[in-house]
């Protein structure tokens, strides 16, 4: 067993650096890089190294998923719009074959009929929806178990 410190990839897609102005009655009034923060304080609690990154661009969310083998353990992403258009970013969490948590701050089965349908959702290893911005810190300590325990039974 390795004695280096998980390494877990945060994406957010598209317009969630506008959280906490961005329709606050659904998303919230908390700013991305308050929730990025108390992420943080999350992994640093739990020994753990996590690097954030946000992107309005498809390809870019593509070509960091496309990188994380060898350089990172595990996923939290937010996809944003792209959740429910995005084949290319269901392809990316499939071929990297590392667990992922798919986290919505809304409940996307309670909004829009098109919002009710995940792409990624079939290749992730959870999905979190409608707890609000505590649902990535949630997703992350269930990645990070789940991470250890698989650790542990190498």
């Amino acid at each position: 067993m390795s004695n280096q410190p998980l390494n877990i990839l945060f994406l957010n897609g598209p317009n969630l650096q506008l959280l906490g102005m961005r329709e606050p009655g659904i998303y919230g009034t908390e700013t991305l890089a308050t929730i990025e923060r108390r992420c943080q304080k999350v992994a640093r609690d739990l020994g753990v190294v996590l690097e954030c990154r946000q992107s309005n661009h498809e390809g870019v969310l593509v070509d960091w998923i496309d990188e994380m083998p060898g350089k990172f353990d595990g996923l939290v992403i937010n996809p944003g719009a792209y959740t429910h258009t995005s084949v290319a970013l269901r392809d990316a969490v499939a071929a990297i074959r590392l667990p992922v948590v798919e986290v919505h701050i809304s409940n996307i089965f309670q909004r829009e009929d098109y919002r009710h349908h995940s792409y990624l959702s079939e290749v992730a290893w959870a999905v979190l929806a409608g707890m609000g911005s505590e649902g990535y810190e949630w997703g992350l300590r269930a990645l990070v178990r789940k991470l250890q325990q698989s650790t542990s039974e190498e």
